[in-house]
């Protein structure tokens, strides 16, 4: 499974590259680099910038060594229905579970959970069902584990604390919740969270390779998340009402998909107005529209 580009900062060009080569656990003749800033020293130390770097596997390279691990490496495809030979394999993934000492901590099973997700073209609340998961507090250990080292290799001196709790509004789905605090922080959240969300995947594959499976996992800086889904709730109902109040379509600014589905969510029960995603990436929007009288 081909990992995807991931973009990364550093006071050179060269120390944006190490940043990424330690993550990657690769050297430079495996993976594929593309300067995107050259950064800037500034004035006296003002209006310096940092270089960026994008960088990605060759191809051919993996991530993991064995293609079987490479199940872990992302979210599980959905579940069909009426799965044809997926029916017949349950028993060794169930093996491979009570092959693993589970400690006394809390254990919640995630089970066959539905989730509001994006599909292919944007934000539509469809419902995946996913394969049984274990979150439990082992889990979480390993979560904070992995994030320190991260943070170690990427020379970031912060603290890190973990629970289980809920991924989203809207969701049952039990994980990992991770949140990072420290001093100016704000270079690992980016533009749009792009950073925060490429650090959150680099650990999602390695502690689904720790732990064997896949475990869900949201990671915040400082509660930055809960910041902004704070911003987007308000945001979300002063447009809901404008559109209601004025019969006219609002669209609003270019967001990422888990912002974007966000919004749905919070105006998914509204009687006067409805939701739709609109545009293509890096540029989709949510537009909020009345509802027709009925």
């Amino acid at each position: 499974m081909q990992l995807r580009k991931l973009d990364f900062l550093g006071s050179t060009v060269e120390e944006a590259i190490e940043k990424g080569l330690s993550i990657f656990n690769r050297t430079r003749d495996h993976v594929d680099v593309e300067v995107i800033d050259t950064g800037s020293k500034g004035i006296f130390g003002i209006g310096a910038k940092p270089a960026k770097v994008r960088m990605s596997l060759k191809p051919g390279d993996r991530l993991f060594d064995d293609p079987e691990e490479a199940e872990f490496a992302l979210e599980p495809e959905p579940v069909p229905a009426k799965p044809a030979k997926k029916e017949a394999e349950p028993a060794p993934k169930k093996e491979r579970a009570a092959e693993a000492p589970q400690p006394e901590a809390r254990t919640v099973p995630v089970g066959s959970v539905s989730a509001p997700v994006e599909d292919e073209d944007g934000d539509d609340e469809e419902v995946r069902t996913y394969p049984e998961r274990i979150v439990n507090e082992n889990s979480v250990a390993i979560t904070i584990g992995v994030v320190k080292d991260l943070l170690d290799h990427m020379r970031v001196k912060a603290t890190v604390e973990g629970r289980i709790g809920v991924q989203e509004i809207g969701s049952n789905q039990p994980c990992i919740l991770i949140d990072i605090k420290g001093d100016d922080l704000s270079y690992l959240i980016g533009r749009q969270s792009e950073t925060l969300n490429a650090f959150q995947y680099i650990t999602g594959l390695i502690v689904g390779r720790e732990n064997g499976h896949w475990v869900p996992i949201q990671i915040d800086i400082q509660g930055y998340r809960a910041r902004r889904e704070r911003q987007l709730r308000q945001m979300a109902v002063r447009m809901a009402d404008q559109v209601a109040k004025s019969g006219r379509k609002i669209s609003l600014e270019p967001m990422p998909g888990p912002e974007r589905r966000i919004i749905h969510m919070i105006l998914r029960d509204r009687t006067d107005v409805f939701t739709e995603s609109m545009g293509e990436e890096p540029n989709r929007k949510v537009v909020i529209l009345p509802k027709p009288a009925a």
